[in-house]
């Protein structure tokens, strides 16, 4: 009788396993289809663009706050000059869709404290704080809705320098800006957990929790209509305790998908986030992630970072990171006046032109059953029994002749994808043989689209 009861409960428990199982791929269903979404590091900062009382700010950016020790006064300051009157979240959204992209994601509040919404729970927000008196929000809430891409926010839950009580990372003063306080700044942050200024301190981080970051998500989940994502960033000084408080808000949006970043190791979210690299075959452990990476160098808008991607590097980042069954958050930082930089946006074109022939070897892939070509990535699609391959060469083969290791499969057909010319391939004992034109027809990657029967 106890060898039946166990029998029954090692049952029940592999079927609650796989009921449970399939209910998150179905949850993730649309994101993993997706591979493609858009960053915006966009706030006051903007207005700085990377650079304080004259002197650049290394790594400065969003971080400059902190990076150069900025004193809340004077930060707040910066805001009554932050008047983004050619923002137009349509040509945004726009811009994203024809780049092919499938989702966005917008820093709601970064770690400055600063809300880019109309906020009931600070007076520190682009409505209240700002010349410009508007919610950005809302008219990017009704872009993507208008598009059909998804929405996301990622809101800085840990870290706020400006409402009292958010943690602050403690970054030293010497990252490129000789402050002749430097000395005394680095001390009194050691002293206070990162902290630099008084007037951050007036609160504990417990009545920040309770009193700004859960009402504020508490207003993202409610007045925008429907959220896909909430990317949460560095858990400076969470406790588990802050964190069930703000999952809680979550069930005000019950398709939401969230990141790894509320408080680890206790909260894993859906998806993994490495941040400006693509991760090996060897690092990656079966779950789901996203790499997030700029265009140049620098997250929020730095007027003299010029050190852009080409479109070559951004279409092979995109290729790599399908083929291993992962997705691209590619970022934008717009200018304090609202507008893309122009490289950014020649940058999203030239993607955009790649995936209008080539999104069918992009959306909805899985990885590569292969590994990394020295000449290319690989990814498919399973339909019933068989199995659709999608070769994206980099390095054009000088031969004539692509071969594929190990690829024993009947082959049904063979052509690339843009055009649909057909190609004649031969099966040999080292793999299949793809008999290639002389010349690449897309320099930055040509797919082969090959059709095959049986799953790999």
């Amino acid at each position: 009788m106890k060898k039946l009861f166990l029998s029954l409960l090692a049952i029940c428990c592999a079927a609650q396993a796989i009921f449970a199982q399939t209910a998150h791929d179905e949850h993730m269903k649309w994101w993993r289809e997706a591979r493609f979404g858009m960053f915006i590091h966009w706030g006051v900062y903007a207005q700085l663009a990377g650079s304080w009382q004259g002197r650049p700010i290394g790594r400065g950016g969003e971080w400059i706050m902190n990076r150069g020790k900025i004193s809340v006064a004077d930060y707040q300051q910066v805001a009554q000059s932050f008047n983004p009157v050619k923002y137009n979240a349509d040509a945004w959204v726009k811009a994203a869709k024809d780049a092919g992209m499938k989702y966005i994601v917008i820093t709601a509040k970064h770690h400055d404290g600063f809300a880019m919404f109309k906020s009931a729970a600070s007076k520190w927000n682009i409505a209240d704080a700002t010349p410009y008196g508007k919610d950005v929000l809302q008219p990017l809430a009704a872009a993507c809705k208008k598009y059909g891409l998804k929405l996301g926010f990622y809101y800085s839950q840990a870290q706020d320098w400006n409402n009292p009580g958010g943690a602050a990372a403690r970054k030293v003063t010497s990252e490129g800006w000789a402050n002749p306080d430097s000395a005394k700044i680095d001390a009194y942050t050691k002293d206070n957990t990162g902290h630099w200024d008084p007037a951050q301190t007036s609160a504990s981080m417990g009545e920040y929790i309770d009193k700004v970051a859960v009402p504020q998500v508490k207003e993202l989940l409610t007045n925008y209509g429907d959220v896909a994502v909430l990317w949460w960033d560095t858990p400076t000084n969470m406790t588990d305790e802050y964190a069930k408080k703000l999952q809680a808000v979550l069930s005000l949006q019950p398709n939401i998908i969230t990141n790894d970043r509320l408080k680890r190791p206790n909260f894993p979210g859906d998806y993994k986030t490495p941040e400006q690299k693509i991760p090996s075959q060897a690092e990656l452990d079966g779950r789901d992630w996203e790499t997030c990476m700029t265009m140049n160098g620098t997250w929020g808008f730095k007027s003299y970072d010029h050190k852009w991607k080409s479109t070559e590097t951004l279409i092979r980042n995109l290729v790599d990171i399908a083929s291993k069954n992962g997705n691209y958050l590619l970022n934008v930082g717009p200018d304090a006046l609202g507008q893309f930089p122009q490289p950014s946006i020649d940058g999203l074109k030239g993607i955009g032109q790649w995936m209008k022939v080539n999104g069918e070897a992009i959306y909805a892939t899985n990885g590569s059953p292969f590994g990394a070509f020295p000449w290319g990535r690989c990814t498919k699609k399973v339909k019933g029994s068989n199995t659709t391959l999608y070769f994206h060469v980099f390095n054009w083969p000088t031969d004539g002749k692509l071969v594929i290791p190990g690829l024993k499969n009947s082959i049904n057909s063979t052509r690339l994808l843009a055009g649909g010319k057909k190609l004649n391939t031969t099966s040999t004992a080292e793999g299949l043989v793809i008999n290639v034109p002389a010349q690449a027809p897309d320099t930055i990657a040509t797919v082969i689209k090959v059709e095959t029967t049986g799953t790999l």
